[in-house]
């Protein structure tokens, strides 16, 4: 969005055009757009307030209702924090005792709103002046919240009285293309890093990506999945990480209203070495922030299980883990083994065609095998379906036939 755009969305027609348009539908998009024009809104006007429809309904899987009364940039939405996750980040600052936290890049708002509905005060740049603008309008509602249009790293910490720091670097080039080196963030991750001598409370949402080698030892570092879908990691230092420094991984799941959520740490147990062996009756699949975080060791302690192999994130058990309470959120998707066999196209196409099986799920992992490519080589026909693990067990290529556990 350009300042042009913006300032038409700020008019009072605007305002009231973007706020009154139906829930967005991209096939009605194009006849909303004719009726607008017909009606005699300013073409520009209509275009940025359709933008802003389409962007809203995006955000909302992030920011739930939040999203209908803000407004965005399209990278804006791509980086902004999920709302139960940025209510987390909100409350380990308040557990620290921090007043006053500096949103160092803090786009559209969306950390920023959690911090200030927390009672948290807040000084939030970000050094574009579009996207200050935007997050102006969307923490208006927050006295206890300035917005500046300001490189964040300029600022003199201690002069504004900032006793917590956040910030969330720019891991997209201005292509779309995603960044994995932390030194290509903008601001780069060492210099934001560097914030810690003047203020402890420092954290840092980075990509999940981002590799286990040169991580700060002085940092907790957290990765968080929301419902299957590992969102971030997050750098944490001072008294933000109380438990220490190490590695955790922070399952949520969202159900109903509802948020249940699992933590896993590493600790003095990081070489735990687990056993591997035999498929059983039961594959379990810890969660991905598990996975990221390097914990699959302790999740299969915590599960009672073995590994197929060494090297790669499937649990293997005899009896059914114990389930989860209805407060606490799965470390792992569980399945029932049905079948096990050794990799061979021919053997599994005659094995789909003789219970006719004609859609198919495939996981992988550990396999140069593509589930599009398998399944164009089966050629499947039928009403029945499955789904199917390729993986290695013992070194070797194996298929297993299973099914999702209930719940």
């Amino acid at each position: 969005m350009d300042a042009p755009s913006l300032t038409k969305l700020l008019s009072p027609q605007g305002w009231a055009l973007v706020n009154s348009l139906p829930p967005y539908d991209e096939k009605q998009a194009m006849a909303l757009a004719m009726r607008l024009r017909a009606e005699g809104v300013d073409p520009d006007l209509a275009a940025a307030a359709l933008t802003q429809s389409r962007l809203r309904a995006k955000a909302r899987a992030k920011l739930g209702d939040f999203a209908d009364g803000m407004l965005f940039t399209a990278d804006g939405v791509e980086q902004a924090t999920r709302l139960v996750v940025a209510a987390l980040h909100a409350r380990r600052y308040l557990a620290a005792g921090v007043t006053k936290v500096a949103d160092l890049t803090t786009g559209v708002g969306a950390d920023a709103l959690a911090f200030a509905g927390t009672g948290l005060r807040v000084l939030a740049t970000d050094v574009d002046e579009v996207t200050a603008a935007v997050a102006t309008v969307n923490l208006r509602h927050f006295p206890e919240a300035e917005v500046r249009h300001a490189d964040g790293l300029s600022l003199d910490l201690v002069a504004e009285g900032v006793d917590g720091v956040y910030a969330d670097p720019a891991r997209r080039t201005r292509g779309g293309r995603r960044v994995f080196d932390p030194a290509a963030y903008a601001p780069p991750l060492d210099a934001v890093w560097a914030l810690r001598d003047q203020v402890p409370a420092l954290g840092i949402k980075v990509g999940p990506g981002i590799p286990h080698p040169g991580l700060p030892a002085d940092a907790e570092t957290q990765w968080v999945s929301v419902d299957g879908d590992v969102v971030e990691a997050g750098l944490w230092f001072g008294p933000l990480a109380p438990d220490g420094p190490g590695r955790s991984a922070l399952v949520l799941a969202t159900a109903g209203g509802t948020t249940t959520s699992r933590l896993l740490r590493s600790g003095g147990d990081d070489d735990l070495a687990p056993d591997v062996g035999a498929v059983g009756a039961y594959l379990y699949e810890p969660d991905g922030a598990v996975i990221r975080a390097g914990l699959v060791a302790h999740a299969t302690a915590e599960l009672g299980g073995r590994l197929l192999d060494r090297t790669i994130a499937y649990v293997t058990t005899d009896a059914p883990a114990p389930a989860p309470d209805d407060a606490t959120a799965p470390l792992a998707t569980g399945y029932r083994v049905l079948d096990v066999m050794g990799f061979s196209l021919k053997r599994l196409k005659a094995y789909l065609r003789e219970r006719g099986v004609g859609r198919l799920t495939v996981k992988k992992r550990g396999t140069a095998v593509t589930p599009e490519q398998l399944r164009s080589q089966l050629a499947l026909k039928g009403d029945a379906e499955a789904t199917l693990v390729l993986t290695r067990i013992a070194g070797a290529q194996h298929v297993l036939v299973v099914e999702p556990l209930a719940g």
